[in-house]
């Protein structure tokens, strides 16, 4: 019996995965893993405590004389929950997360063994940065980097099994200090961000100190049966399926969406949720997404830098969790032909330390003035970097789904509703008189009433946009389901900290040759509308008039990954993150390299695994089939029939042969075509041969011939889980 018959077999014997989870309130369990401030305040002296505030409250570095009382009491917490060990936890340039763990077990000059955590061993430590990517920073001999502590997200328990961690949330660098991961240079843009903001913010308002960007991602992800997944070869190594022909249902009759959570899923979800909780990743929603077998996790809205970390934690512990239901979680953007793949939804926006939210309609002119402000300077920072923010959300996986089964296409384009477009465009139509002491009027704006105080319910939805406006934030929409929330975020608000700086430089201009305040914000607001104008669509973006629109309009319509990332190592680039602190020019030539890199060796593992499925799986069953066939052929043959009684096998042998000898002869050119491409020396290059000698120009053509045997053999003869089976067998 093969693979595939064996898990459809193993699904009518899978226990009963009602998991011991505890029924209760939530706020029960919210954060008992997790070292909050309150918890702080029992185990540290007041020193220590105001240290660590004033850290994660004022971005000011932990003194390393009480790092020695803080680490105590951490360690004090932990080990009342059962620890005994400790890891510094980051994001490398992998795309995963990293540990190494450490006891807190040591043995003291006199033989005396005590547990022990100071705060040297809190504050840094020197993990192996020689297997990590680095784009050519580090040389393989250079071994040598520092991960240090990131005081702005809490230190947390992970269970694993009955073995209990304390993590440590820290930043990677390297021996020489350019990063090496995600999170320092997020850091560094949520700085950058916030300088630039709080400046313009002072216009409205002087009492602002400090302005925080917001994220509220949204996972969507696949649930398929353990079994199915484990006999499929492609699943296992690529986290899709690079062969299947379409189901006779698939997602045609919407059905799954919104649906009924099937019970094993809704024992996983509610498994995991309670993980989540103990963690403090504040999960607010649960749904059937829209393809069978698809789901969506959402949170509460967070500060960028620990709503990042809660993405890559989510990520991790579904992983886990779903093994220990038999089940897989696909996090790749595009598991499935021919139905929705998975994003990450980005919902971003930006608040004052005074409370306000600057992407949310306010209730006075003043108010509502300051929401204009920063909603234009956003469009403007899109339009200005559009390229740029492509190149953030570019991987292997995602160009599989950008542009196909409602995910937004490559084409970057702000979507703002009808009703703040009638307000641009109020204002835009002004464009030709002056303001001037009268048209002070317009700064009472007519503004609110024409925005609606419920925004969030008068702007319809775009589902075809990248970027769209969506009551009181933007939704980025184009993220993977499978990227780090935290390449996204840094382009974001690194630009968006770059159009704020240029427009206090304008305001400012016009202040000082006699403007008024207000006057020289409208003026300035105006011009950006009208330069920023072509960014802005209302319509469908999956259609091919968008695209020749949006070609007719200069839009740049990157629709592959090797050439979007070229926008990382421009002159443009290069000088709007080197002003902001955020990356040298070393290191953003490094990223690029990581991601060409990246991009090759996920096609290269694609193409390697259709060789193999082809040659031992797809060739081999249908040549059983065949067989079959001919055996029946014969056998008519010899009972003496005449050929019309055979005439239909005849038909399907003749079909079946001749996908045969096109998979054989496209699989050997394909293995041609690799041994070129990675004969080539540049990484670009070779990353843009391995996109277009190799995946576009086989992939889908041996895919069609694969795809049409699996409809032609006898379906007993088929050893690959077929798409009827892995999306609605659980």
């Amino acid at each position: 019996m093969s693979l595939r018959f064996q898990a459809i077999s193993n699904l009518r014997s899978i226990p009963d995965e009602k998991q011991d989870v505890p029924v209760g309130k939530i706020t029960a369990i919210f954060q008992e893993n997790v070292f909050t401030l309150k918890t702080a305040r029992q185990y540290l002296s007041d020193e220590a405590y105001k240290s660590l505030v004033a850290s994660i409250r004022g971005a000011k570095k932990v003194d390393r004389t009480v790092a020695g009382q803080i680490a105590n009491g951490i360690k004090a917490w932990a080990e009342t929950k059962g620890v005994t060990h400790f890891t510094h936890w980051f994001q490398p340039l992998t795309g995963t997360t990293a540990e190494k763990h450490d006891s807190f077990f040591t043995i003291k000059s006199d033989g005396t063994p005590i547990e022990e955590f100071d705060g040297g061993a809190l504050i840094q430590q020197e993990p192996d940065a020689s297997s990590f990517p680095s784009g050519g920073l580090r040389a393989t001999f250079e071994a040598r980097g520092y991960t240090a502590w990131d005081p702005s997200s809490p230190a947390f328990i992970i269970e694993i099994g009955h073995g209990k961690t304390l993590c440590i949330p820290t930043i990677f660098v390297s021996y020489t200090g350019e990063s090496l991961d995600y999170k320092a240079p997020l850091l560094k843009a949520l700085e950058a961000l916030n300088k630039a903001a709080v400046d313009v913010c002072n216009y409205f308002d002087k009492n602002v100190t400090k302005v925080t960007a917001t994220l509220g991602w949204e996972q969507e992800y696949f649930v398929i049966d353990e079994s199915l997944a484990n006999a499929r070869p492609d699943l296992i190594q690529c986290e899709r399926t690079v062969f299947g022909a379409a189901p006779a249902k698939g997602q045609q009759l919407e059905d799954h969406y919104f649906g009924s959570i099937p019970e094993r899923v809704y024992a996983f979800m509610r498994d995991f949720e309670v993980e989540c909780y103990k963690l403090g990743i504040p999960l607010k929603t649960r749904h059937n997404e829209v393809a069978p077998a698809q789901f969506e996790a959402a949170p509460i809205f967070e500060e960028v830098s620990v709503a990042v970390d809660h993405n890559a934690l989510l990520m991790d512990i579904m992983d886990r969790v779903a093994r220990r239901h038999k089940l897989r979680v696909l996090l790749h953007e595009k598991p499935f032909a021919g139905i929705n793949g998975s994003g990450k939804h980005n919902n971003w926006s930006m608040a004052t330390d005074t409370g306000v939210n600057l992407l949310s309609p306010g209730k006075t002119p003043k108010t509502n003035l300051m929401f204009l402000t920063f909603f234009v300077n956003t469009i403007k920072a899109v339009h200005d970097y559009a390229d740029l923010l492509r190149s953030s959300i570019a991987s292997a996986g995602n160009d599989h789904r950008l542009g196909a089964n409602e995910a937004p296409p490559a084409i970057i384009s702000v979507f703002v509703g009808q009703y703040l477009a009638n307000v641009l465009n109020e204002i835009e139509s002004r464009v030709s008189a002056k303001f001037d002491e009268q048209d002070e009027a317009i700064l009472k704006l007519d503004i609110h009433r024409s925005i609606p105080e419920l925004l969030l319910d008068n702007t319809d939805r775009n589902r075809t946009s990248p970027f769209a406006f969506t009551g009181n934030k933007f939704e980025f929409r184009a993220v993977g389901s499978s990227a780090n929330c935290a390449n996204a975020m840094t382009v974001l608000n690194t630009i968006v900290a770059e159009t704020l700086k240029v427009f206090k430089k304008d305001v400012d201009g016009l202040i000082e040759k006699g403007e008024k305040k207000e006057i020289a914000i409208m003026h300035i607001i105006q011009k950006y509308i009208v330069d920023s104008k072509k960014v802005l669509f209302e319509g469908d973006g999956y259609s091919e008039e968008w695209h020749k629109e949006a070609e007719r309009r200069g839009l740049p319509n990157l629709r592959t990954t090797p050439l979007a990332l070229d926008a990382m190592i421009t002159p443009k680039a290069k000088k709007l993150f080197e002003s902001n602190a955020v990356y040298s020019h070393a290191e953003l030539e490094a990223r690029h390299e990581i991601e060409l890199e990246k991009y090759i060796k996920k096609v290269q593992i694609e193409a390697r695994i259709m060789g193999d499925l082809a040659l031992n799986h797809i060739i081999p069953s249908a040549i059983k089939y065949q067989n079959d066939l001919i055996q029946n052929i014969n056998g008519l043959k010899a009972a003496g029939l005449p050929e019309s009684a055979y005439k239909s096998q005849l038909q399907i042998l003749t079909k079946i042969s001749e996908h045969i000898q096109q998979v054989h002869e496209k699989v050997d050119a394909l293995v041609e075509a690799r041994k070129i491409a990675n004969n080539i020396e540049s990484t670009r290059t070779k990353a843009i041969a391995y996109c277009t000698q190799v995946k576009e120009a086989f992939f889908d053509d041996i895919r069609y011939h694969v795809d049409k045997l699996e409809h032609l053999v006898d379906d007993e003869h088929w050893t690959l889980p077929k798409y009827r089976e892995m999306l609605f067998l659980r």
